[in-house]
């Protein structure tokens, strides 16, 4: 008989936990509804019913990662955690930092690491500048993949599956006056990427935004994350942003690919 450590952890519908997933789904629904929702503002973000999203809200609440003040729930600082102990754990996050700095030094710009969930990318680390800019990014904010730089670095390396996945379960919506909006344009531009070796995204995400994006790669090959980074309309056009820092963030994504070992 295989030991605990040598089961199959891949699970089957009958290993899914519901409870948790609920309590998950109103945890993300803060991000939703706005920091302070009522009970009955996260039921509707959710669609569970008020008495269980109640339960849900107490359990999490004993575990100290909610807090009320009358009618009105918010998150402690405890969640933060749970982001830390995966940039505490994630080997990728740790050697990307200091190819993050110096590229951000090098080029004057925010630069970021993304990594592919889902049809999002979500940022696992970043190196901000001070400058003002109408999205707000942090660790952990998410974007679709279909209208980034990052998100398409991302699908241009992938297993046709997985571009088939996120393809088949995105939403295309114009988000900027240059969104692609469409399955068509959308892998031609990630074979665009492929041959350049690098993505370019601007007035895409936002009108004022634009953003350059190169793959990172573990040891095999396989794509892992992206570095980015991203300037804004007022800064530089598509073309002198990409002659100024293009070969910089390709760099920059080599050396950190060198670093998980990756050798060519």
């Amino acid at each position: 008989m295989p030991s605990e450590d040598q089961v199959d952890t891949r699970g089957t519908d009958r290993d899914f936990i519901q409870s948790i997933e609920r309590g998950f789904a109103v945890l993300d629904a803060f991000g939703a509804v706005g920091p302070t929702p009522t009970s009955a503002e996260l039921a509707g973000a959710t669609a569970l019913s008020r008495p269980a999203v109640r339960r849900i809200l107490l359990t999490l609440r004993k575990l100290g990662y909610v807090t009320d003040t009358g009618p009105r729930w918010s998150l402690t600082p405890r969640v933060l955690s749970i982001g830390r102990h995966y940039s505490a754990a994630n080997t990728l996050v740790e050697a990307a930092m200091p190819h993050l700095v110096e590229l951000s030094e090098r080029t004057t710009e925010s630069a970021s690491l993304g990594v592919l969930d889902g049809t999002e990318v979500v940022y696992a680390a970043r190196v901000p500048v001070r400058r003002i800019m109408s999205i707000n990014v942090a660790v952990g904010t998410r974007v679709p993949a279909y209208a980034t730089s990052m998100g398409r670095a991302l699908l241009a390396w992938a297993r046709p599956e997985v571009v088939d996945r996120v393809v088949a379960d995105t939403v295309f919506e114009q988000l900027a006056s240059s969104t692609i909006t469409g399955e068509e344009d959308l892998r031609a531009e990630l074979a665009r990427v492929r041959a350049r070796g690098f993505a370019l995204a601007a007035a895409e995400l936002e009108d004022e935004l634009i953003s350059l994006a190169a793959p990172v790669r573990e040891a095999a090959g396989t794509v892992v994350g992206v570095v980015a980074c991203s300037t804004s309309a007022g800064r530089h056009t598509p073309d002198s942003f990409r002659d100024a820092a293009a070969a910089s963030v390709v760099d920059a994504a080599d050396a950190l690919s060198r670093n998980l070992g990756f050798r060519p």
